[in-house]
């Protein structure tokens, strides 16, 4: 196995916000003893304004070296790199263009260390998609940013994940009203072929199975409540599994699926839209959720939580969403390295799978 699977990883982490609770949930994440066990962690972000949240929230103090570059850390304790190239006001809960900007330097920042190999993951945390808005930051979110920093070739993919859950988005920052025209079968089938190879590559599944949400209340009961599963979802669905073997079935009305619990059935679930998947992901999940950005050459991770803006600098914000978002970028850093050094070699495939004869599961029977 790859000496890369086994060396202590150089995890880079934004500090987001700076008026919200992401400096705070970092540190509260990166001063754990164990946590320099597992990878030497480099926050992105500014000196002045870590001491200024660990002040407010009264968080220990613990050592943690400062640098200009990644190139010189310290491995046996946290880093700072100092990229906020100008003075900050913080205004703990509330919203500025100021703390977009810092958000945004951090971003950059830390982006241009990974595609450069002087970090090996990256973990952010949460921005405000209003303020950080700029000549150099027009896009919905994290996601799309770092689809355009990747290039033109590759696509992301939005995964909301946690042990036992995994869901991903056809449509993600778009506006509800915008939804149906956005949905067509290649579009689907293009994410449904993304969140297959990212169950194989990123989380280690083999012959992976994903449930389809409908769009419509009742996947549209026989077209009385809209015609989109009939002409777009279930096709797109027919053709992923004739053509390209992808094991995918539905499309199943949202509500019933998740109260149900059939979820535990599937190793992903594609929704059509961001609420469909997160509100009743975040319900599940929200403490020990983690966003992943699918699809591209590097790995990306972030809490699935927003800047609380409503906690911060009380010393209170839970910060079990960003821990577990620095572990899953690991996690899946390692996963590809094992994945791609098992294919690099392979021995003539024996059998072929055949797929399922039936696009929609029964799912009448309790587990």
């Amino acid at each position: 196995m790859s000496e890369n699977n086994n060396k202590r990883l150089k995890v880079g982490i934004t500090i987001g916000d700076t008026n919200g609770i992401g400096a705070e949930v970092v540190m509260k994440a990166v001063s754990e003893p164990e946590m320099l066990g597992l990878c030497v962690p480099i926050i992105y972000g500014s000196g002045k304004i870590i001491s200024y949240h660990r002040n407010a929230c009264n968080l220990p103090g613990f050592q943690i070296n400062h640098t200009k570059t990644p190139e010189n850390i310290k491995e046996n304790m946290p880093n700072l790199v100092e990229c906020i190239e100008q003075e900050i006001k913080v205004e703990l809960g509330h919203p500025s263009k100021q703390a977009g900007t810092a958000a945004f330097m951090a971003l950059e920042a830390a982006v241009r260390d990974l595609k450069t190999g002087l970090i090996d993951v990256l973990v952010t945390a949460p921005i405000s998609k209003d303020n950080i808005q700029s000549d150099q930051f027009h896009f919905p979110g994290h996601t799309e940013y770092l689809e355009s920093a990747a290039g033109e070739d590759n696509k992301a993919l939005m995964i909301l994940c946690t042990a036992g859950l995994r869901v991903a988005l056809v449509t993600g920052h778009l506006p509800l009203s915008q939804v149906p025209a956005a949905l067509t079968i290649e579009g689907i089938r293009e994410k449904l072929r993304l969140f297959n190879d990212s169950l194989k590559r990123d989380f280690n599944i083999d012959g992976p199975r994903i449930a389809v949400l409908s769009l419509n209340p009742h996947a549209g009961e026989n077209g009385m409540l809209g015609n989109e599963e009939r002409d777009i979802i279930l096709p797109a669905i027919q053709q992923s599994l004739d053509e390209e073997g992808i094991q995918s079935f539905g499309p199943y009305a949202a509500d019933g699926f998740f109260g149900a619990r059939h979820y535990r059935r599937f190793d992903g679930v594609l929704a059509m839209y961001h609420d469909q998947g997160l509100a009743p992901f975040k319900t599940i999940a929200m403490d020990e959720g983690v966003n992943f950005t699918a699809g591209l050459p590097f790995v990306r991770t972030s809490p699935d939580h927003g800047t609380g803006y409503d906690i911060a600098g009380q010393g209170i914000a839970n910060e079990s969403s960003m821990r577990q978002a620095i572990y899953t970028a690991i996690d899946v850093y390692r996963n590809r390295i094992r994945y791609d050094e098992a294919r690099q070699n392979p021995l003539p495939k024996l059998f072929q799978d055949r797929g399922r004869d039936n696009v929609k599961l029964d799912l009448t029977k309790e587990d």
